[in-house]
């Protein structure tokens, strides 16, 4: 096992072992349905299904999802991330606030792709540094720096955002979330971007008011995909999502 592996893995172990012992603050599990028309790498049309749980605890964050995809083709493939971060300034207990900066933590990230569909199969072992921003009109915003240990290509650089942002028009309630990741090119990859946002609409709050059932879409853009210069994706699909 390299290195890099064994760090990573130990990061992972550091971070569940706070959270058996952490009390949950908060936790999210959802479902989420798409279809879209303008997929790269196999064939245009595809459908998912996501489940996605994320938590916070007194020491850590963790968030996790797993997509189940099938092609116009019938081919099925599974993708999933599972990205556990340790909260420095809860380990320490010190202030590590600054600037926009409401803490410091140790991010990390297992990304494994079963391959199927067009898609390579991988796994890649993520280490860095994160940060949990406190930006006006956002529900969340972090930043991670990551060293990449990729299974089939070249280590990389990645640099990871996230940030949702919930509005109101009216009575009605939306919500605007997004991750944008790019990493650095090497000799065997180009750089990446991706960037996917989700517009969604609350309907649920018709049904009644604690429940979570939003319809919208999810706009994929994502230069490069896998690293395969040219390859470009711009896809925009239909979305609903319900959170128990």
């Amino acid at each position: 096992m390299k290195l890099t592996q064994l760090a990573a893995l130990c990061a992972f172990s550091t971070a569940a072992a706070f959270t058996q012992a952490s009390p949950i603050v908060w936790q999210d599990f959802s479902l989420t349905g798409l279809y879209g028309e303008n997929y790269e790498l196999g064939t245009e049309d595809r459908t998912t299904l996501t489940a996605e749980y994320a938590a916070k605890l007194k020491y850590a964050d963790v968030f996790f999802f797993v997509d189940q995809q099938w092609d116009g083709n019938n081919d099925d493939s599974t993708y999933f991330e599972l990205a556990p971060r340790l909260s420095l300034g809860e380990v320490t207990g010190q202030n590590l606030a600054f600037g926009p900066v409401k803490d410091v933590l140790v991010a990390t990230t297992w990304e494994h792709n079963a391959g199927h569909g067009g898609n390579p199969e991988f796994n890649n072992f993520l280490y860095g540094v994160g940060f949990a921003l406190d930006i006006p009109y956002t529900q969340y915003a972090n930043i991670n720096f990551y060293r990449a240990d990729n299974d089939t290509t070249d280590d990389d650089y990645q640099m990871t955002i996230t940030y949702a942002v919930p509005f109101k028009l009216g009575n009605e309630d939306f919500l605007v979330d997004a991750f944008l990741d790019w990493s650095t090119a090497e000799d065997t990859h180009a750089s990446e971007l991706n960037w996917t946002s989700q517009y969604k609409w609350n309907v649920g709050k018709h049904i009644s008011p604690e429940t979570r059932l939003y319809v919208g879409i999810e706009h994929s853009v994502w230069n490069n995909k896998y690293g395969q210069k040219g390859k470009d994706q711009n896809d925009v699909s239909a979305l609903v999502k319900y959170h128990f």
